[in-house]
């Protein structure tokens, strides 16, 4: 299981099961009570509750930070 706090704004994770787009991975854009992802095959937008997805994660994948 991935620890929340290790997620930070800018990353991308993949989830347990593809979009209908058939992408796995989205990118994270808040953070908060709510996860607000969009997806990075079509970049639809969606806002998910925090306990919802941090069961359905498999991997982050960290962006490079200036």
């Amino acid at each position: 299981m991935v620890d929340p706090r290790e997620i930070q704004i800018g990353d991308i994770i993949k989830l347990k099961k593809p979009h209908p787009c058939g992408s796995y991975e989205w990118e994270v854009l808040k953070i908060g009570i709510d996860f607000r992802l969009k997806c990075t095959g079509c970049a639809h937008i969606i806002l998910v509750p925090r306990e919802k997805i941090i069961r359905k994660i498999r991997a982050v994948r960290k962006t490079t930070g200036n």
